[in-house]
This record gives C-alpha cells, sequence and structure tokens, in this order.
C-alpha cells in the first residue's frame, strides 16, 4: 500500500474488501420457508390490505427498491421509519398488515419495541444478519444474511441486506427464483471486480473532491437507496456532512449552492429516468457546477459500476464507499473508526 494511503488502513477497510465474499455466502443461504411461502400467497391472494416496510437508517433506505417492487405488483407498499411507526402510526398494526422488518443488528431498540407494540397482530418477515437476535427470534418468517461480523459503518450488512431483499421481492411477487438467484450470482464478481483497483479509486476521487466542502448525492426511483445510505454512511465514515435526495429535488433549491466548493454525485439509475438524470449533470456542468454519474456512462472509473438492473442497488454504493475512504484520507483520520456512535442503536 502506498505511504499516503496508510491512514485510512483499518478495520473498515478490511469490511469493504470482504463484501464481495459476504455477497457470495449470503446468496448461498438464501432459502424459502414453508412460513414464508405461507405469507407470499396470502399477500397474492390479496388477504392482506397493505405492506409496511420498516427499518432504521441503512436498514430503512435499503427498502426502497422492494417498495417498488411491490407497487409495480399492484400491492400497496409503504416505507415508514420504525420510529414513526411506534408513535405515530400504530394503526399499521393490525392483521391486514404485513411488516417487512429490516435490522442488520434485530436488537436496535426501535425494533425490540415494535416487536412488543405489535405482538401477534401483524405477520413480520424479517431480515437481519443476527439470527438469535429478537427480530429474528419473533418474526412469523425470517431471512438471514451472511455478512459476518461488522466493525462500525454498515456496509457488509448493507449490501447482503439489498440482496436478501431483491431476493425476497422475487418470493413475495412470486417471480422465477431460479432465474433471480442466477441473476444475483454476479453481485459478488461484480464487487470483486471494482474493489480489486480500490487504491486507484480513493487516489482519484480525493483528487475530484479536493476541494469540496458541500457533497450531494442524488437518484431516482430504486436509487433512492444509495442517496439514502451513502449520505449517511459518508458522515460516519469520514465526519464529512453530506445529503442525499432525489434528482428532482435538488432542483427545488439546492441548486443554487453550485460553485466550485459543491460537487454533486448523480446515479444514472434505470432507463425510465436516465435520461432526466444525464440532463441533470449537464445542467450542473452548463452552470460551470461540479457533478459525476454513478453507473455506467460515468467518465471516472472509480464511478464506473458494470450491471444490470436487478445488481444496479447493491453494487451502486461501492464508488459511495471509496467517496468515504477519499474524504478520511483527505481529512487524515482513519474511516469508520466511531467517536460517537455506537455500532448498535440502544437508546431512542
Amino acid at each position: 500500500m502506498p505511504d499516503g494511503l496508510r491512514t485510512i488502513e483499518g478495520q473498515y477497510l478490511r469490511d469493504l474488501l470482504q463484501q464481495p465474499q459476504a455477497l457470495e455466502n449470503t446468496l448461498a443461504s438464501l432459502q424459502t420457508s414453508k412460513a414464508l411461502v405461507n405469507l407470499a400467497r396470502r399477500l397474492n391472494q390479496g388477504r392482506f390490505q397493505r405492506v409496511v416496510l420498516t427499518g432504521m437508517g441503512s436498514s430503512f433506505h435499503a427498502l426502497h427498491p422492494l417498495t417498488l417492487a411491490l407497487i409495480n405488483r399492484g400491492i400497496t407498499a409503504l416505507m415508514v421509519e420504525t420510529s414513526e411507526l411506534l408513535h405515530y402510526q400504530r394503526r399499521f398494526s393490525e392483521r391486514k398488515t404485513l411488516i417487512v422488518a429490516v435490522s442488520q443488528s434485530g436488537q436496535s431498540v426501535e425494533m425490540v419495541r415494535l416487536l412488543r407494540v405489535n405482538g401477534e397482530r401483524s405477520p413480520v418477515i424479517a431480515v437481519t444478519n443476527t439470527p438469535g437476535s429478537p427480530l429474528a427470534k419473533h418474526a412469523t418468517a425470517a431471512v438471514l444474511t451472511q455478512a459476518g461480523k461488522e466493525f462500525s459503518v454498515s456496509c457488509k450488512t448493507y449490501v447482503t441486506a439489498l440482496m436478501a431483499l431483491t431476493w425476497l421481492a422475487d418470493v413475495l411477487c412470486e417471480a422465477n427464483l431460479q432465474g433471480s438467484q442466477q441473476r444475483l450470482r454476479q453481485a459478488g464478481p461484480a464487487a470483486a471486480a471494482y474493489l480489486a483497483h480500490w487504491q486507484d479509486h480513493v487516489q482519484q476521487l480525493a483528487e475530484m473532491l479536493e476541494t469540496t466542502r458541500n457533497l450531494f448525492l442524488a437518484g431516482r426511483g430504486a436509487s433512492l437507496a444509495s442517496t439514502g445510505t451513502g449520505a449517511l454512511i459518508i458522515k460516519e465514515s469520514a465526519h464529512f456532512q453530506a445529503e442525499g435526495m432525489s434528482s428532482a429535488a435538488f432542483r427545488h433549491g439546492p441548486v443554487e449552492m453550485l460553485g466550485s466548493e459543491t460537487f454533486v454525485f448523480i446515479f444514472a439509475g434505470d432507463a425510465k429516468t436516465r435520461k432526466l438524470n444525464r440532463r441533470l449533470l449537464d445542467d450542473i456542468r452548463q452552470k460551470q457546477g461540479r457533478a459525476e454519474l454513478i453507473g455506467k456512462e460515468a467518465s471516472w472509473s472509480c464511478c464506473r459500476i458494470e450491471s444490470d438492473s436487478a445488481l444496479r442497488q447493491v453494487l451502486e454504493i461501492l464508488p459511495v464507499q471509496t467517496i468515504t475512504l477519499a474524504l478520511a484520507l483527505r481529512m487524515g483520520r482513519e474511516p469508520g473508526r466511531f467517536a460517537v456512535a455506537n455500532k448498535i442503536t440502544t437508546t431512542e
């Protein structure tokens, strides 16, 4: 490792580099249970009025792709932060609601309270990395990821949760699971191919962001998972302020911040809105702003990911993770080492 990069060498970096194996381990472990198949059948028979998808932090943001998949299936699906579900939307907790709850630890304070408040009213599908957790134990059906132990900031647990949720979408929508697994099998090798050049990517991004003080992540549709999680992990990992939002929302005010100290990363996304995202990129540059795409068409290799729509949400967070390394390098700090926060939130 070049001397300049030694600052960022640590347990967080090791977790990032272990993501391809974590993805492969998770995919190998995914299998339907009788309880899960039964819930999917009841859902498609119209026996649930709605699906409420809940989590906190990156676990919440990861729910965007599944929400859209259910809506496209004709199912009423709502994303609600667990804390809001507890205090302001408790009426959803009833037998006509199916809850999908995501928590990497399965024991965050909000999730434990939700299980207690819900009791046995709404069936719960859990997605968690911790098989012995309260969430896994008390759920009607559990989907377990295989990320292994994680040092601090969610990385392995986030990408494996996305993989599990992509698979769960096919289960709930009664799609071809064999085809789903064949597509997802490409995720580990694709992540490994990107991360093999992490040092070059970090150096590119450090140069790109050298004068940046204001950082925005923008996208549409399923990429809102990456804008939300990306901004969160940049703050956690590098102690650098970043904001994630929809590409449309960026035009409604934040565009006024364009200048030499502002950089905007735009997720190219899927075909439906890719031209709109590209137009935002072009407009920012025409206004002498600084921006780059994250996707196949990115001009910088550090922002380029090769993937189809099934894998995009799993892989497009990788450039943002590399941004956290570049910012930490610029600031001379070890990325991902918490000074105030804890891995598991136990106080609401």
